[in-house]
């Protein structure tokens, strides 16, 4: 390789990693992630910090902001409240309540995103039909789908080293042969993702 093949080559490198690194600071850093029924009682959650060290705080946390929202309707569209020096966002469909926290100073439109993002995937995962008794059928599939899609608390990190971008998986090239319950987290993670990345790259 030349050295003027070389030089243009390495700024491309750099100019990648400045954009990457632009990304990751707009990416939000996600507290946890919780999925409720309608009377409070914990069906699917995964912390990613340690704000809440142990199993009773985590505890106390989860009564308190099930109790701060469970009158209001966030049926049609995410709402969003501070609790505690955190910005939560939720939104409920039928008796599940989906909640995502993160800090004070997060991005109120990226963390509704990331919410919107496993809301859509919990709804493919459960075939549209979003309540309790289903959830609790598919629990596995919905506690891998919360450890795939945030790692460490960044969405963006767990995006940028899959193997499968955001548009890579689809009805289309699904391989046939796949288990169902396979294809199903594998279009739930590719729906996810994809409306995370719009949405942070617009």
């Amino acid at each position: 390789m030349s050295f003027v093949k070389r030089a243009k080559s390495n700024s491309s490198i750099a100019e990648l990693d400045s954009n990457l690194k632009n990304l990751k600071e707009l990416c939000p850093s996600i507290k946890n992630i919780l999925l409720l029924d309608s009377e409070g009682k914990l069906i699917a959650v995964k912390y990613y910090s340690n704000d809440w060290p142990t199993n009773s705080a985590k505890e106390t946390f989860e009564r308190a902001v099930f109790t701060k929202t469970q009158k209001t309707n966030a049926r049609t569209e995410a709402e969003i409240t501070m609790f505690d020096n955190y910005v939560v966002v939720y939104k409920f469909v039928q008796n599940l309540h989906f909640f995502v926290t993160g800090g004070e100073n997060e991005n109120e439109i990226i963390l509704a995103t990331v919410l919107q993002g496993f809301f859509d995937a919990v709804g493919l995962l459960l075939r549209g039909n979003e309540d309790k008794k289903e959830a609790l059928e598919n629990l596995d599939l919905i506690l891998l789908c919360l450890h795939e899609i945030v790692d460490g608390g960044s969405w963006l990190e767990m995006s940028l080293n899959s193997p499968h971008p955001p548009n890579a998986v689809d009805n289309h090239n699904m391989d046939a042969g796949a288990p169902l319950s396979e294809q199903t987290i594998t279009q739930a993670l590719a729906t996810a993702r994809e409306h995370l990345t719009r949405s942070l790259l617009q």
